[in-house]
């Protein structure tokens, strides 16, 4: 079980650079070299949301990116509007500008080739909503864990 849960885990993590890689290559073919693959896996992930810096820390996990600095980046390149939040001074709220929001629209395109491209490599609706629901059994393992300070 142990080689196993290791497997697992080390799986995760290459699937997530692989990923993340494919992010890049994706910018890359359209030729935007203003954001790099962690901006634009954040602006897909914020969307059309109105959000908060810690809303958007806590929303994604970003693999130890510095998320304030990602933001800061997107908003000095026009992908993000950001504006100082109504009730609280201290707080800022960010959203996608029109450039943002063509981004999104553009990548939400590419991830539904992707999706459709699953099927011509042996993956179907099951199997993607059952490794779903391991990966979310694991996660709820690892919370628990966390969040009970679990010593084993």
């Amino acid at each position: 079980m142990k080689e196993g849960y290791l497997d697992l885990i080390s799986a995760i993590e290459r699937l997530h650079r692989q990923f993340m890689e494919v992010v890049r290559i994706e910018l890359d073919r359209m030729e935007l070299h203003d954001i790099n693959n962690v901006q634009c896996f954040i602006l897909y992930n914020v969307g059309q949301d109105t959000m908060t810096v810690g809303e958007v820390a806590n929303r994604g996990y970003y693999l130890g990116s510095n998320v304030s600095y990602n933001l800061k980046k997107l908003v000095e390149n026009g992908y993000f509007i950001q504006e100082a939040s109504f009730h609280d001074r201290r707080s800022s709220k960010i959203r996608l500008s029109e450039k943002g929001l063509a981004l999104y629209k553009r990548m939400d395109e590419i991830y539904e080739e992707h999706s459709k491209n699953l099927v011509h490599n042996g993956f179907y609706d099951k199997n993607i909503e059952d490794t779903v629901k391991l990966l979310r059994r694991l996660e709820s393992y690892w919370n628990f864990i966390i969040s009970h300070d679990v010593r084993m």
